[in-house]
């Protein structure tokens, strides 16, 4: 009885461990919405592929489910404002053809009015 128990949860443990979160994909319209997933669950990246490359707008979310950056890809390549949040930070990145052609960064996202 007690060689069982070891081995269901050795086995258990195994299991939990090794588990993963397989992205999935849906076909809306001419594109792919594709999710990908941490491994806990949470949505990590979410966007869409035309014709096998990048395309549209993307998402990326820390594993609590926060959002972490948003941008668009133009046939695969990293195009126009991108946005990253690093806590209350956000940093503005403009691409050019996959490039970084400049950073701003932000204020926070408290409220800058004041009632003074």
């Amino acid at each position: 009885m007690k060689k069982l128990l070891i081995i269901a949860v050795l086995a258990f443990s195994f299991g939990a461990n090794a588990q993963q979160v397989e992205p999935k994909f849906e076909k809306e319209g001419n594109k792919v919405k594709a999710t990908y997933f941490h491994a806990n669950g949470e949505v990590s990246q979410q966007g869409y592929f035309l014709n096998e490359k990048l395309e549209g707008e993307w998402k990326m979310f820390n594993d609590k489910g926060q959002k972490i950056a948003m941008g668009n890809y133009e046939n695969g390549v990293k195009t126009g404002k991108w946005l990253f949040w690093e806590g209350d930070v956000k940093k503005e990145v403009n691409f050019d053809n996959n490039k970084i052609a400049s950073v701003t960064n932000a204020k926070s996202k408290e409220s800058m009015v004041s009632n003074e």
